[in-house]
């Protein structure tokens, strides 16, 4: 009798911990991606084409078309630049929660790193 009341608790438990932990992951490559972008577009002159692949490549087939790049680059020595990154939670992480009202669909893991163009 016990474990019909427990269960569902510990089930949702378990799966707010599995989401978490994917997500918590995933959100440390996007930043990852986004200071490696920044990097490249601050070193020297290169194109938004080149930083997004750079911040594809840093991210892998694992998120694959999903990631969205927007980059602002300085045209000289000292000018900020701007990379953001942003990555469907969707993608990263399975929808366990939905039926108790979280709903990872249309909300984004985001990160932007700023660096001054050397």
């Amino acid at each position: 009798m016990e474990l019909v009341l427990v269960l569902p608790i510990v089930l949702i438990l378990f799966s707010g911990i599995v989401e978490f932990s994917f997500l918590l992951y995933a959100r440390g490559d996007v930043i990852q991606a986004a200071r490696n972008g920044a990097r490249l577009a601050s070193v020297g002159t290169v194109s938004e084409e080149s930083v997004t692949e750079e911040v594809r490549r840093t991210l892998g087939p694992r998120y694959g078309e999903t990631v969205q790049v927007a980059s602002l680059l300085g045209e000289s020595s000292g000018d900020e630049v701007i990379v953001k990154v942003e990555v469907p939670m969707s993608v990263t992480a399975p929808n366990l929660l939905w039926p108790i009202g979280y709903d990872l669909r249309g909300r984004n893991l985001i990160a932007e790193t700023r660096m001054l163009k050397e």
